[in-house]
């Protein structure tokens, strides 16, 4: 989608440094980080949300890749959390699918 700003950094069009990618996917630093360690990691296809995942396979690639990207970034003896905004009132901003990963710190609930 041309004016999906996750596609054109999925796409490598725009020069956003990727800390871990995959065939199905890429991962990068949140531009306004929430903790000390704030990563997105979204889907190369454009999917809106989750709500419109309806492959199973790729939905657990995609989560593997969020497990596999957390374990590089030395987040799993503390722990982390995984976030999926979904929609308007969920806080979804950006229309394309995307896991957040929040870690670095106590994280506090409820999150909203």
């Amino acid at each position: 989608m041309a004016d999906c700003i996750f596609c054109r950094i999925a796409a490598g069009e725009l020069a956003t440094p990727l800390i871990h990618q995959g065939e199905d996917f890429v991962a990068f630093r949140d531009i306004a980080p929430q903790a000390p360690t704030h990563i997105i990691v979204i889907p190369r296809q454009h999917i809106t949300s989750l709500a419109d995942l309806t492959d199973p396979d790729l939905s657990g690639r995609l989560l593997q890749a969020v497990r596999e990207t957390a374990q590089r970034e030395a987040l799993e003896d503390n722990g982390y959390r995984v976030l999926i905004n979904i929609g308007q009132h969920g806080g979804q901003t950006v229309q394309h699918l995307h896991f957040h990963i929040l870690g670095g710190r106590q994280l506090g609930w409820p999150p909203g």
